[in-house]
């Protein structure tokens, strides 16, 4: 039986497996608030109690750079030891990748209902792969094609710096650079950062902020509230924060393709993407993913997929416990 664990800022996911001819079986699954806990060693216990399983094997993905099997978690007020776990679950060892290379170890337990594609690409591209994902935070990750297989390795490129590209988004940095000095691609593309936008535009005299949005966001996640406005075509100014988001998703989703030649495909991972599909799956998207001057055609033939599978890192977690502990 193996624990997989998915450990964001905002919900941590553990789930049991089996392995049935090289199939991952869901066992049992439970979703925990993150912040209402003290650490991930709390929250695995609470979950053998009332799972009353013992596990062969365990792995988390978690939202951080993890360092000689320790981890401080990006977005929460934790730092989680692989030692510590491994007590707790009474294992010899227990895995800690980050959360990104756990979704990047789950695309080959993906079937075809679980991505919808973006554009169309002739052939079956082969070669490198990526994985870019908004959520509580903004995740990327590598997979090198060594020939056989995808060879997968983390990133920590959700922080790199923040590269506008027009005016309004040299405005957007610099609203930006005055609360949080260094700016980067996760203060733009994460639940905070679709706040961030839809706060700069309404700042900077571009729309009014409607009374009703006002008490949604202030009862409710408002991210969620921005976004579902914007769905609804309910507020202008939600609309015009999606489309700054969607932009700078795409921008940086090309950017990711061409740093690691994704010439195999870039995954669009996280919790966001899906929940905004139709202006996903818009021109807008593809259009400033591929705009990168000379190397649009490059872009161009790159297959763009949206991940739905909501346990893309259970699975992917669940297969590093099985290949590498």
């Amino acid at each position: 039986m193996i624990l997989a664990g998915d450990i964001g800022g905002t919900n941590a996911r553990l789930a049991f497996f089996d392995v049935e001819d090289g199939r991952f079986n869901l066992v049992s699954a439970t979703i925990f608030p993150s912040r209402e806990y003290s650490g991930l060693d709390q929250i695995v216990s609470e979950f053998l109690q009332t799972s009353d399983v013992n596990p062969d094997r365990a792995c988390f993905g978690i939202a951080g750079p993890v360092r000689n099997g320790s981890v401080e978690t990006s977005n929460l007020p934790w730092i989680v030891e692989s030692q510590s776990l491994a007590n707790e679950l009474k294992l010899k060892k227990v895995s800690l990748i980050n959360d990104l290379e756990a979704s990047a170890w789950g695309i080959v337990d993906l079937d075809m209902k679980d991505a919808i594609n973006l554009n169309q690409v002739q052939g079956n591209p082969e070669g490198n792969q990526a994985v870019i994902a908004a959520g509580t935070g903004l995740g990327e990750a590598g997979m090198y094609w060594n020939g056989t297989r995808h060879e997968v390795f983390a990133t920590e490129g959700g922080h790199a710096d923040f590269a506008p590209r027009n005016e309004l988004e040299v405005e957007l940095f610099r609203y930006l650079n005055t609360q949080y000095g260094h700016v980067s691609y996760e203060r733009i593309l994460s639940g905070p950062g679709l706040v961030n936008v839809f706060h700069f535009l309404r700042d900077t005299g571009r729309g009014t902020e409607p009374k009703w949005l006002t008490e949604e966001m202030l009862h409710s996640d408002p991210a969620a509230a921005i976004s579902q406005a914007a769905m609804d075509g309910k507020c202008g100014l939600c609309e015009q924060a999606v489309d700054v988001f969607v932009s700078v998703y795409a921008a940086e989703a090309g950017n990711l393709a061409l740093k690691t030649m994704a010439t195999g495909g870039v995954y669009l991972g996280g919790g966001i993407a899906p929940k905004m599909l139709p202006k996903m799956s818009g021109p807008l998207f593809m259009q400033s993913f591929a705009a990168k001057g000379r190397m649009q055609p490059l872009l161009e033939a790159i297959p763009v997929r949206v991940i739905t599978n909501d346990k893309i890192a259970l699975l992917g977690a669940a297969r590093y416990a099985l290949v590498k502990s």
